[in-house]
């Protein structure tokens, strides 16, 4: 009579080529990893800055006094500060928070190192939200730039609304601009 003998485990040669194989797959998924990771930052910024939009209307309404939305820029990249006051009453610096003068006072900000993947960019320097209808002046475009050159842009009309697109539909879930 003879007996069976059962093999368990893999040999070396088996794991050798399970390892192979999973390590191509890995080497070829890496690209597009990375395409996927700064897209994703790409959509967060430019939701964050649509947000921020929205809430500086609101609080310009409930406060019940005219509240700026200023876009800076200089060596260290650029930020966004909600602000009471003038268009030029604050500023964003390298390192800490936005700095304010003549009683202006900062509410909000974001920046934008230079030495990330995303930038922002403004065809104005500031919009103001007029607190009794929220209304905006002057309309403006935001845009936030990825890498690659994908980019959502922020509209914001006279009414004060925002409206999200991309150029030519290149970024999923955004109306082509």
């Amino acid at each position: 009579m003879q007996t069976l003998h059962l093999q368990r485990g893999f040999t070396l040669v088996e794991a050798a080529v399970v390892i192979a194989i999973a390590a191509i797959v890995v080497a070829s998924a890496t690209p597009s990893l990375h395409g996927f990771i700064d897209r994703q930052r790409l959509v967060g910024a430019a939701a964050q800055l649509a947000t921020d939009l929205q809430y500086t209307r609101a609080e310009a309404v409930l406060r019940h006094t005219g509240l700026r939305f200023s876009v800076k820029s200089g060596a260290w990249g650029q930020c966004y500060i909600v602000h009471t006051g003038g268009a030029d009453q604050c500023s964003c610096v390298a390192d800490g928070p936005p700095q304010c003068t003549g009683g202006a006072q900062s509410l909000r900000s974001v920046r934008f190192s230079a030495a990330e993947s995303i930038a922002l960019q403004s065809n104005v320097a500031s919009l103001r939200f007029d607190p009794l209808h929220g209304t905006c002046t002057p309309t403006g475009t935001l845009k936030v730039v990825g890498a690659g050159g994908l980019a959502v842009h922020q509209v914001v009309n006279l009414m004060g609304r925002v409206r999200s697109c991309s150029p030519q539909g290149a970024v999923s879930g955004h109306a082509s601009c």
